[in-house]
């Protein structure tokens, strides 16, 4: 099986698998091989690496413990916020070598895959908000990878407001993490174009899921995996693609699939749109419940995401604007809320202020704001950086 580990931890006699960091920021990357060798563990020590995979069926093991691991436990959202930066930045490095292979005409490391699931959901555990919240900030070069980052994160989130059990949990991390496999076999041109598609482009997207769907089949064995893969474009109202499905033809894990799919996909920046805030993005998807989308299990996902999720705008009654950067602990309507403008006075506020509405009684949330509307750039630099500094 695979197993990560630190750089400092590898010996010689280990299987190294994979390098985690920046994509081809090292000589050793989708390189695997028998560690026999001083001078190339040296090499590797010596190197920007700073953890790895090793697989245990092809060389030798990490020594067992000596008492098992505490089960960690949850977190703060500022620590935890730290931590699934790191781990997008490895997951994003992991997907992309997986679409890189597939491109090849490899099949999916599903060792890889599951173990990517895993961590992935150990995060959401520790604080479901930093990881979602974190995955959603992407570039238009690493949006495809990010995105099966964001929606595995999503799936897991919903899976267990939901209250699924473990191995339901981590099916859902399947297959948010492989829904959209099939775009590795897309044309590039088509898949990064800055403007609309055209009918005859658009009719090459449309077969992604069919692609996905017929690439995962060789080394996935869950039907309703799967199935998530092949048709989380369909819709309720048997207008989606790839076969029309309408209705109870589309089960559970699907319908779920299809709510985080397109959450992620409208509050990512992509290149022919900009993207919509959290809250507006919700607000949104709540006029497309019953025709598009399973309205009840959407209720679900905003009580997951919460009313105000991460990174919204919204605007105060005592008049100021200001970025939710910490979720309500008793009442979705109460977030802790970074302020930085006065309206009334046309001001930035300096410096911003960090409000918990769960401490003020005379102050609250009374609309969400559409950040097209205002003239702010760095809305996602301001939750981040109060976020991270949450105790």
């Amino acid at each position: 099986m695979l197993k990560k580990i630190r750089v400092d931890q590898l010996e010689i006699g280990m299987h190294v698998h994979a390098l985690c960091g920046p994509w081809l920021s090292h000589p050793f990357w989708r390189t695997s091989f028998l560690l026999d060798k001083a001078e190339v563990l040296d090499k590797l020590r010596a190197s920007p690496v700073q953890e790895l995979w090793i697989d245990t069926d092809r060389g030798r093991d990490l020594p067992a413990p000596a008492t098992p691991p505490a089960a960690e436990g949850p977190v703060t959202l500022g620590s935890e916020v730290q931590r699934a930066a790191a781990l997008c930045a490895e997951a994003r490095d992991a997907v992309m070598h997986m679409f890189s292979e597939a491109r090849m005409g490899q099949a999916v490391d599903m060792t890889t895959a599951q173990n990517l699931v895993q961590e992935i959901t150990s995060s959401v555990a520790r604080h479901p908000d930093a990881l979602i919240s974190v995955a959603r900030l992407k570039t238009l070069d690493n949006y495809t990878y990010m995105h099966s980052v964001a929606v595995c994160g999503l799936m897991v989130a919903l899976a267990k407001k939901l209250g699924h059990t473990p191995a339901q949990v981590h099916q859902a991390g399947m297959a948010g993490l492989l829904h959209d496999m099939g775009k590795a076999h897309m044309d590039l041109q088509i898949l990064n174009k800055p403007g609309a598609l055209t009918e005859a482009e658009f009719a090459q997207m449309k077969l992604h899921p069919v692609r996905g769907h017929a690439m995962l089949q060789a080394c996935v064995q869950d039907a309703a995996v799967l199935h998530a893969c092949l048709h989380h474009h369909e819709r309720l109202d048997g207008r989606g693609y790839p076969q029309g499905l309408a209705g109870d033809a589309i089960p559970l894990l699907t319908r779920m699939a299809t709510i985080c799919d397109i959450y992620d996909a409208i509050t990512s920046d992509r290149p022919y749109k900009q993207a919509w805030s959290p809250g507006i993005a919700l607000q949104r998807m709540s006029e497309w419940c019953g025709g598009h989308l399973d309205a009840q299990l959407f209720e679900s996902f905003v009580k997951t995401m919460g009313i105000y999720p991460i990174g919204s705008l919204v605007r105060l009654q005592s008049g100021l604007l200001g970025v939710v950067c910490a979720p309500a602990q008793a009442s979705l309507s109460t977030p802790q809320v970074m302020a930085f403008y006065h309206i009334g006075q046309q001001r930035l506020l300096r410096p911003a202020r960090l409000l918990d509405l769960r401490q003020l009684p005379d102050e609250r949330i009374v609309s969400r704001e559409d950040p097209a509307q205002w003239p702010f750039q760095n809305l996602d630099s301001l939750w981040q950086k109060a976020a991270t500094a949450l105790a």
